[in-house]
């Protein structure tokens, strides 16, 4: 069997999971640079934008959470790789 078919899930998995981190990663920066603005701004709506930012980080942080959870699919439902215990078996 061609390497590169049993390679490419594996490939597809790693960039998958860092695409996956790299996005909210960089949303959870701008979200808390903003939010540490607008609250130097608006000291008398700490309590809302504290409040907001903590929820929408709530949302970044499933987002980077459920990147790591999926992207390992592809490993494991490729029909061109024939599984482990079939190969080995005689």
């Amino acid at each position: 069997m061609n390497p590169l078919i049993s390679a490419a899930p594996v490939i597809a998995a790693g960039l998958a999971v860092g695409l996956a981190s790299i996005g909210p990663g960089v949303g959870q920066g701008t979200a808390a640079g903003q939010a540490v603005e607008g609250i130097a701004r608006q000291p008398e709506a700490e309590g809302k934008i504290r409040g907001t930012s903590l929820l929408s980080s709530a949302f970044m942080e499933a987002l980077t959470i459920h990147g790591p959870v999926v992207a390992p699919a592809p490993s494991f439902a490729n029909p061109s790789v024939q599984p482990v215990f079939i190969r080995n078996k005689k």
